[in-house]
């Protein structure tokens, strides 16, 4: 069945840990061992040829790149001229990839219809498409450059990461939009860019609702109730999404499933973590909503972590060929099956850009 994955941070690791997609996933892993300076190392899960095996055939594909104040423990550029050119040398890529036929962007509906209709045919040498989403908006000097992204293709934007932003708080901070995330917000809704309310902390999403009316989804984002921690949404943020006719992805990253899961030291193994954990989340996604037409698959694949931090039953991105009997033995019928898959993002879309 084909699928839209709504977040994969494809040129962070092309450009940032040097892994070339267009080799086997075997061959990345191969080239990787001995290292170890990142926690995933010989684990990865992507690249385009499991993509095109799994059916992967669109994606949201980031820009990332943090700015951070001196006083800031986590890694980022030191000024947000410096994080801008790096998103640029991540754009260069999807470039690069483009012109070998292994990437098409995506900016519109008439070219959105003509990749789905390419993808009718047998994947195996079809390039895949991408839409241009920048993770953290630290990277916008201002205004302007918001505007020059749009232009390079820029169609959703996430205002925070993790930690405090120029323009919102995210994961593990607390805080509000102020005056630069309401400038923001408000350009974001003139240029119909899809706001991604992933990473908002509580207080800058309750203030984002107040004042941001275009179209927003959370492209990466697991249920609170079932694993209690920020980064999660609580059932009165998301019912809020739904309620704005938002569609929520869920990932795959293993803390954000399981209770207590203690990086670098829990395994998916002997947590029981299998893809059943990514059909709960699902599932009490459309228990809140009544309905089956909110939730998608996002899942972050290698988005700093791979197969040590991910469901045992997942080798490669390929794998979430599984999700759609997963659902089926949970009682879901095939029209709903296809929504998850791929069709309430692509509706989404195709509201949004119609």
């Amino acid at each position: 069945m084909f699928i839209f994955d709504a977040h994969l941070d494809l040129s962070m690791n092309a450009i940032d840990w040097n892994r070339d997609l267009r080799w086997s996933v075997e061959a990345i892993r191969k080239s990787e061992l001995g290292m170890t300076d990142k926690p995933d190392r010989g684990n990865n899960t992507v690249s385009f040829e499991a993509m095109r095996k799994g059916k992967v055939g669109l994606c949201m594909a980031t820009q990332i790149a943090r700015y951070v104040k001196p006083t800031s423990s986590l890694p980022g550029w030191n000024s947000p001229e410096q994080a801008w050119a790096h998103t640029q040398a991540q754009l260069a890529w999807y470039r690069t990839m483009e012109t070998e036929g292994h990437l098409t962007q995506i900016r519109n509906l008439e070219q959105l219809e003509t990749h789905l209709s390419l993808w009718e045919k047998p994947p195996e040498q079809l390039p895949i498409g991408y839409i241009l989403t920048l993770e953290g908006a630290d990277s916008i000097v201002d205004i302007g450059y918001l505007e020059k992204s749009y232009e390079q293709g820029l169609r959703a934007i996430g205002p925070a990461h993790y930690g405090p932003g120029t323009y919102a708080h995210g994961t593990n901070s607390e805080g509000g939009i102020g005056t630069k995330g309401k400038l923001l917000l408000k350009a974001v809704e003139r240029l119909n860019i899809i706001l991604d309310a992933t990473h908002l902390c509580d207080q800058s999403f309750w203030e984002t609702m107040q004042v941001y009316s275009g179209p927003v989804w959370a492209s990466h984002n697991n249920c609170r109730a079932l694993v209690n921690h920020n980064r999660q949404f609580s059932d009165e943020q998301l019912r809020e999404l739904i309620n704005r006719k938002a569609i929520i992805g869920v990932a795959l990253d293993a803390w954000m499933m399981v209770p207590d899961w203690k990086r670098g030291i829990s395994t998916p193994q002997e947590m029981g973590l299998t893809l059943e954990r990514m059909i709960d989340n699902i599932d009490h996604i459309c228990q809140l909503a009544g309905n089956a037409d909110h939730v998608g698959i996002g899942t972050d694949l290698d988005g700093g972590f791979g197969t040590e931090q991910c469901p045992k039953d997942i080798n490669t991105i390929a794998d979430l060929q599984k999700i759609p009997a997963l659902l089926k033995a949970r009682g879901y019928t095939e029209a709903e099956i296809v929504k998850i898959m791929h069709g309430n993002f692509l509706r989404f879309l195709k509201r949004v850009w119609g």
